[in-house]
């Protein structure tokens, strides 16, 4: 299989242009999770597909509404970081991350049977932090019951290669799960056109006010986003029990500077400064895709290095 015919499944089975599909894939590769893309099928067919849900509309409009519930109650800073985000931003973010906890769960039960209660109600962030997971269901009495551990699920994008685990973050969790979506910036505007938000109140009231005339109006319609199902792909999870080693990284050196490609454990302030005496570099170190995080310390891990594979999933199951 060609890169080019491995993007193309990747695409019809994602839902996403060829162009999205091989940045998925070359992301991929660099991040370890297969060694190139010559060799793409076996990750398509047994980690790709398999790891990978589809959230409709009904899905997204409860992650829009369970995001409202606690909107008010939640610090406008990106957590450890002081970016400031106005109500808007909030809100699409916070949507984003519901969204990834709701394709976890869809995942567990479509693919081992585990019925599974998401922590959305009403409450404050640092309630909420330690386990995104507040409830299993026993199949044999429908009861729901607390789960066994704690266990923490963070979104990125589909072409996202990290699972950033800022502070203290990573011992309040005993297991964390990354999920790349499929949703880019426009999420929040394809849903409000599919509910006819759009059509019906904005443009409507432009139209009412003389500000636009019908052909803009459609005009303005046609060139807004649709909505089509999200695509979700589970890439994989660490325990926090685990034995990691500081410093456990690789990359690739170029003429002046250094990009660190894949990452294992703790990070901590002074790591990009031994990196550049180790591998003797004069310029400076990156982090493939994100240049620098917000952050520096704190626990980092490359998609490649995640736990993926069905017997995985099956201890994560047991021990929830």
């Amino acid at each position: 299989m060609t890169p080019a015919e491995a993007a193309k499944k990747i695409a019809e089975f994602l839902g996403t242009g060829e162009e999205e599909a091989e940045k998925i894939l070359d992301k991929s590769v660099v991040a370890g999770e297969l060694a190139s893309a010559e060799n793409a099928e076996p990750w398509i067919e047994e980690r790709l597909k398999p790891n990978t849900v589809f959230i409709d509309e009904a899905g997204y409009s409860k992650m829009c509404i369970d995001a409202l519930k606690i909107l008010k109650n939640t610090a406008a800073t990106d957590y450890g970081s002081s970016r400031m985000r106005d109500l808007g931003q909030l809100w699409a973010d916070m949507t984003r991350g519901y969204l990834g906890e709701l394709a976890f769960s869809l995942f567990m039960k479509a693919r081992h049977g585990l019925d599974i209660k998401l922590g959305h109600e009403r409450g404050t962030l640092e309630e909420y932090l330690p386990t995104d997971i507040h409830g299993i269901v026993d199949p044999a009495t429908n009861q729901v019951r607390q789960p066994n551990i704690r266990t923490s699920v963070k979104s990125t994008k589909l072409n996202g290669i990290w699972l950033d685990i800022p502070g203290a973050q990573f011992g309040h969790s005993d297991a964390h799960i990354l999920v790349k979506l499929g949703t880019g910036r426009d999420h929040l505007f394809a849903f409000f056109k599919s509910i006819s938000v759009f059509r019906d109140k904005v443009l409507k009231t432009g139209r009412d006010q003389g500000q636009i005339t019908e052909a803009e109006s459609e005009e303005i319609w046609n060139n807004l986003p649709s909505f089509t199902r999200i695509p979700a792909y589970i890439s994989g999870y660490v325990p926090k029990d685990a034995s990691y080693s500081s410093l456990s990284y690789d990359g690739k050196k170029g003429k002046k500077h250094f990009t660190v490609t894949s990452w294992n454990g703790p990070i901590v302030a002074g790591d990009t400064d031994r990196i550049k005496r180790e591998r003797r570099i004069s310029g400076n170190v990156k982090f493939e895709g994100i240049g620098e995080f917000a952050h520096d310390s704190g626990y980092l891990f490359s998609t490649g290095k995640l736990l993926w594979s069905d017997s995985d999933w099956k201890k994560l199951v047991a021990k929830l």
